[in-house]
């Protein structure tokens, strides 16, 4: 399917990754570890496994335990011996992620224009709520929808589906954003029109079901719905 600007009636983000930055965390394990971004990467992609693996047994647990759960693998994977207090202090991180350049600027740009803005997040509720409050996007989201709604993660369809519903919108009539490759065919699926927001210009796929539109920054999808 192509991009349809036309039939676009609200918008929706993924959160983290896409409205804010998960390598942010690579500071605060500098302090631990000569490589916090090999640590880094492995810690997010160890957490975005628990939950695909998740979804295929039928067992659910809120994100942020699987936040925990993948730091300890990535922290022993590495022979790293952190105290149960230097942990936390890691997993804090996640409520205070940095916020990407781009992103109030073209929520700016989409609210003016006449776009509710929305998140579908994997991330529970209790951390959705924090990234609200620290990104300062209370005036610029109209409500996040989490996981914890469906005991499902993305990329299954159902969360997306259950977000369009809860908005009130023909699925076909809500354009979802995500950085994620693995994100975006999940809302194409449900039906919604899929933005891929290519923040580190790397390639798709090769991958079957593709992205309706890419873009690298929020800014770049208000120039696209004419905002």
């Amino acid at each position: 399917m192509t991009f349809d600007p036309d039939a676009v009636d609200v918008v929706a983000f993924d959160s983290y990754g896409t409205i804010v930055d998960v390598t942010t965390v690579e500071e605060p394990l500098a302090d631990y570890v000569d490589d916090p971004a090999a640590l880094a990467s492995l810690w997010r992609e160890r957490s975005l496994t628990y939950a695909m693996v998740g979804n295929a047994i039928d067992e659910y647990h809120a994100f942020f335990d699987l936040i925990e759960h993948a730091l300890e693998y990535a922290l022993a994977a590495r022979g790293v011996d952190l105290s149960a207090e230097e942990k936390a202090d890691l997993l804090q991180t996640y409520h205070d992620l940095d916020v990407f350049d781009d992103v109030h600027e073209g929520l700016d740009r989409l609210r003016a224009g006449g776009y509710d803005c929305y998140v579908v997040s994997n991330g529970n509720r209790e951390m959705l709520d924090s990234l609200i409050d620290f990104a300062d996007l209370g005036d610029r989201i109209e409500r996040t929808f989490s996981a914890d709604d469906v005991e499902r993660f993305k990329p299954e369809p159902a969360i997306y589906r259950h977000a369009a519903a809860e908005i009130g919108a023909p699925v076909e009539n809500v354009a979802f954003a995500a950085a994620g490759w693995w994100d975006v065919p999940g809302a194409v699926t449900a039906g919604m029109q899929g933005v891929w927001v290519n923040r580190q210009e790397t390639r798709w796929g090769p991958y079957e079901t593709e992205p309706d539109l890419t873009v690298s920054t929020f800014t770049e999808l208000a120039d696209e719905l004419g905002v």
